[in-house]
């Protein structure tokens, strides 16, 4: 099965630049023939990338140490579970896996359009093979998976043990499905540029990829959290680490195009600058790719054995920005705006701002990324970007963005009268107002931190009311139930709440954010016995009472157990444990953190220094001292809930809508519910 597979990559690459090369051709000549040819290859090079990530998994379950990549990421006490996730552990297995699943979206667009957008699908079917052709190229001249070793050593140095987690699993497989969905909208915004029709309809055809690559990047990054929060045993969830940037990169300028493709639906505005959105997120997708295996960065998510394929990636980031850029000049005329914004109080200026803030952000987050390297490549001297750079800039951006999320679904198109600003925003700005007067009374001083609770509370009113309205318009016209209407209301317009649900999300993980604002962290060693006790801001007093430690081996490690007794405010709430991990193949010891999590705070228990680790191992007494961590994480457990909310929010924006029989019988009701919200504003 491994020769299979690399047979298969071999013969992938010839028949992805034929597919490519006919499908271009195709779709100038309009030969049919051709255009079919084209679309038979994505098939085809789909099922030679399944024999050949089966060859990978195959050669890893197998324990073949003559390949190069297997060695340098398995060894034979790995267990099966991870030796299975090999496929995307290391650059070269990545590269493939990539290829895979952008081939299976490639796949399973042809088939959704055999019978329509035809102006499209040769040319879109074009763009796919030659993306598919770059990274064959790149997989099989510069990170081949099967290349072999002169000998084979009886063992393997085994992988990262801070990839050795069930969430190595998902977190990976998630961002790579939302980098490579993105090529759906990309590939039909070229076939628009060569085809020359540049209405609405491309856009329509491809929401909902749009929306499922936005769903699987924000799943991704929040996924990344909870590993570093569970697995880096420091004590945080974002550390802006370069590669956990290159991650939110086409997150933020995604959702700008989410944002403004609206405008253009509904107002014909924003045509050049949403096809430029286009471009440019999926190229931040390839840079995202590049970052994580150029070598030119140091991060615990990066490969770096081969620096060569940073400047392939280049080459290829630079020809299709100068291909896009030249398409786009080529047909400017057509993508002239149909109307233009009357009003900066309109939702049009709204959203406009919502997408220079976020292009904005990503700006800032790329240069904060990039400028160690620029000033390194001008100067040879090293500059380190830290988190207070990324925060300071941030923050306040961020907190515009928050405000605007309330503001622009709400705020009328073309301008917005005085009526309509009192009627949607008076209550949420004394609501926001009151939730900050009341953290001044609590003690709250931190001004972002105040700020955030405010505006917080400023957009969940917006969205309660919104859904309040919805559901007793609703309710009245069609004399239902209030849960009844309520249900009937979100999935007769499933794009418009759940979006709103998305909102709520988004607001959870921020209110999140500000509540770092309140960490408390203590350090002591203690002896089996001895206490520590430390108070969290909402006035719990936790004390951990270090029982002793413990080791043991397990499969490819060996393990330092500390187990603390702990009370919360007097009372026995159980036993929390810490641990050193000490793989066979790692020089450097990994930590688990002791997590006792609620809905506002976290107890976060590190185990620091073990200091006679030898003594632990002999059962010594006197070897029982150790350092303990202990932090007091408030809110972080509204960020895993945030991330729920978001997640159900997509969901339901994504789901499909219902069938159009249904729909037209449905057309009387629902304009009778557009009237009664209309007479409620």
């Amino acid at each position: 099965m491994t020769v299979l597979g690399e047979y298969a990559l071999w013969i992938a690459l010839p028949i992805s630049l034929w597919g490519a090369v006919l499908g271009f051709a195709g779709g100038a000549t309009r030969r049919g023939e051709m255009v079919l040819s084209s679309e038979r290859s994505v098939f085809v090079v789909f099922a030679l990338l399944c024999v050949a990530s089966a060859g990978i998994i195959a050669s890893f379950l197998g324990d073949h140490f003559e390949y190069w990549y297997v060695a340098n990421y398995s060894n034979r006490d790995l267990a099966t579970f991870f030796k299975v996730s090999g496929l995307w552990a290391g650059q070269r297995g990545s590269l493939v896996f990539w290829a895979l699943l952008l081939a299976l979206f490639s796949s399973v667009t042809v088939l959704l359009n055999s019978r329509r957008n035809r102006e499209f699908m040769p040319y879109v079917s074009g763009v796919f093979l030659t993306i598919l052709a770059f990274f064959l190229v790149v997989v099989l001249f510069a990170a081949n998976p099967f290349e072999r070793l002169p000998f084979a050593p009886a063992d393997g140095l085994g992988m990262n043990p801070q990839l050795q987690t069930y969430w190595m699993t998902i977190h990976p497989p998630t961002l790579y499905l939302g980098f490579t969905a993105f090529s759906v909208p990309f590939a039909f915004a070229v076939a628009a540029l060569l085809s020359g029709r540049l209405d609405g309809h491309w856009l329509v055809t491809t929401r909902r990829w749009t929306l499922a690559s936005w769903f699987f990047l924000a799943n991704g990054i929040i996924f990344g959290m909870h590993w570093a929060y569970e697995e880096l045993g420091w004590g945080g969830y974002w550390f802006w680490d370069p590669v956990e940037n290159a991650s939110l990169l086409p997150w933020l300028t995604a959702t700008a195009y989410l944002h403004s493709v609206m405008i253009q639906e509904n107002r014909g505005m924003l045509k050049m600058w949403n096809m430029s959105l286009v471009v440019l997120t999926f190229l931040l997708t390839i840079f995202a790719t590049f970052l994580t295996r150029s070598g030119l960065i140091e991060s615990v998510h990066s490969f770096v054995q081969n620096k060569e394929i940073g400047f392939i990636f280049l080459t290829f980031m630079g020809g299709v920005t100068a291909v896009c850029t030249g398409l786009i000049i080529w047909r400017r005329g057509s993508l002239q705006s149909e109307n233009h914004i009357q009003s900066f109080l309109s939702r049009e200026a709204a959203f406009l701002g919502n997408n220079l803030i976020l292009l904005g952000a990503a700006f800032a987050v790329l240069w904060g990324t990039l400028f160690p390297l620029i000033t390194e490549g001008v100067t040879g001297q090293q500059i380190a970007v830290g988190p207070p750079f990324f925060n300071q800039v941030n923050i306040p951006i961020g907190l515009v963005l928050l405000a605007l999320t309330g503001i622009g679904p709400v705020i009328a198109w073309r301008k917005a009268s005085r009526r309509n600003l009192q009627k949607n925003f008076t209550l949420p700005v004394v609501v926001g107002a009151g939730a900050v007067t009341g953290l001044l009374v609590a003690g709250g001083r931190d001004v972002y931190a105040l700020l955030t609770f405010g505006i917080s509370a400023f957009v969940l009113t917006i969205i309660v009311r919104e859904f309040w309205k919805g559901t007793q318009a609703r309710s009245r016209t069609s004399r239902e139930g209030l849960p009844s209407a309520f249900v009937r209301l979100v999935t007769q317009n499933r794009r418009r709440w759940g979006g709103y649900i998305v909102h709520v999300g988004v607001v959870l993980v921020f209110a999140a954010f500000a509540g770092q604002s309140f960490d408390v962290e203590v350090q002591h060693s203690l002896a089996p016995g001895e206490s520590a006790t430390v108070r969290s801001p909402f006035g719990h007093t936790y004390t951990l009472t270090h029982q002793g430690l413990s080791s043991y081996d397990a499969q490819n490690m060996f393990k330092v157990v500390a187990a603390l007794s702990l009370s919360r405010d007097g009372r026995d709430v159980g036993v929390l444990t810490s641990e050193k991990r000490y793989y066979t193949t790692a020089q450097q010891p990994t930590t688990e953190v002791g997590i006792r999590s609620s809905v506002f705070e976290d107890l976060y228990l590190i185990l620091a220094v073990v200091e006679d680790i030898e003594g632990v191992a002999r059962n010594d007494p006197a070897a029982q001292r150790a350092t303990f961590r202990i932090l007091i994480n408030p809110l972080v457990a509204w960020i895993w809930y945030g991330g729920l909310v978001l997640t159900v929010g997509a969901l339901i924006a994504i789901w499909p809508e219902a069938r159009r029989a249904r729909r037209a019988e449905a057309v009387p009701e629902e304009g009778a519910v557009r009237e009664a919200l209309q007479a409620a504003d």
